[in-house]
C-alpha cells in the first residue's frame, strides 16, 4: 500500500501540460522531419524529370536540398533531448515534488534553471515561427501547380488556352532563369499533377506544414507551463536553500 499511496501521490501531481506539450512536440517534429525529408526528395526528382534535363540547372538545388535534409536529422534530435529535458523540469517543478515533500521548496539554482528554460523556450518558439513559414512556402507553390492542373482539366472555367497554362520553377526561384526548359505546359502539366509521386509530395509537405504547426503549439505549451512553474517557485515559495 505504501508503494501504490506513494505513485498516486505522483500521479495526482504529475505536469499534465508538460506531458502535453511533450506529446504534441514529439508528434509534430516527426512529421515535420519524416515528412519534410521525404517531400524534398520527391521535389529533387520532379525536377530532374519534367523541368530541367541538364544537371548543371539544378546542382546548386540539389545541393540545397540535401543541406536541409540533414539540417532535419540535427532538428529530430535536437527536439528529441529539449523535450525531454523541458519534461523533466516540468515534473521537477510542479506538484509532483510538492505532494513528496509538502511544500514548494527549492534551491536558487532550481528558479535559476526554471528562468532558464522560459527564456530558451521562448526564443525557440520565435524561431520555429519562421520555420513554420518557410513550411508554407512549398505548400503554396504546389498548390499553385495543383489549381493551374484542375485549370487544364476543366477548360471551360478558364478564359486562357490551355497551352498558355504553366507551371515555370525559375518564378520561384528553383531554377535559374537559364534553365531549360524551366516550365512545362498544358497536357504535359497535367500529366505531371495525375502522378503518384507529385500527389505523394504535395501530400508530404502539408503534413510537414502541419507538424512544424503542431511543434509551434508544443512550444508555445511549454512556454505558458515553464512560467507558471516560475511563478510558483518565485512567488509562492516559503523557502529558498543554496
Amino acid at each position: 500500500m505504501g508503494l501504490l499511496d506513494c505513485c498516486a501521490r505522483c500521479l495526482v501531481g504529475a505536469p499534465v501540460a508538460s506531458l502535453v506539450a511533450t506529446g504534441l512536440c514529439f508528434l509534430g517534429v516527426a512529421l515535420f522531419c519524416g515528412c519534410g525529408h521525404e517531400a524534398l526528395t520527391g521535389t529533387e526528382h520532379l525536377i530532374e524529370t519534367y523541368f530541367s534535363k541538364n544537371y548543371q540547372d539544378y546542382e546548386y538545388l540539389v545541393d540545397v536540398i540535401h543541406d536541409f535534409q540533414y539540417a532535419i536529422y540535427g532538428v529530430a534530435g535536437f527536439f528529441f533531448l529539449f523535450g525531454a529535458l523541458l519534461l523533466a523540469e516540468g515534473f521537477y517543478t510542479t506538484g509532483a515534488v510538492r505532494q513528496i515533500f509538502g511544500d514548494y521548496k527549492t534551491t536558487i539554482c532550481g528558479k535559476g534553471l526554471s528562468a532558464t528554460f522560459v527564456g530558451i523556450t521562448y526564443a525557440l518558439a520565435v524561431l520555429w515561427l519562421l520555420v513554420l513559414s518557410c513550411s508554407a512556402v512549398p505548400v503554396y507553390i504546389y498548390f499553385n501547380t495543383w489549381t493551374t492542373c484542375n485549370s487544364i482539366a476543366n477548360p471551360s472555367k478558364t478564359a486562357a488556352g490551355i497551352g498558355n497554362l504553366c507551371t515555370d520553377a525559375r518564378m520561384y526561384g528553383v531554377l535559374p532563369w537559364n534553365a531549360s526548359p524551366g516550365r512545362v505546359c498544358g497536357q504535359s502539366l497535367l500529366s505531371v499533377c495525375k502522378t503518384s509521386e507529385f500527389q505523394m509530395t504535395f501530400h508530404l509537405f502539408i503534413a510537414a506544414f502541419v507538424g512544424a504547426a503542431i511543434t509551434l503549439v508544443a512550444l508555445l505549451t511549454f512556454i505558458i507551463a515553464a512560467t507558471y512553474n516560475f511563478a510558483v517557485l518565485k512567488l509562492m515559495g516559503r523557502g529558498t536553500k543554496f
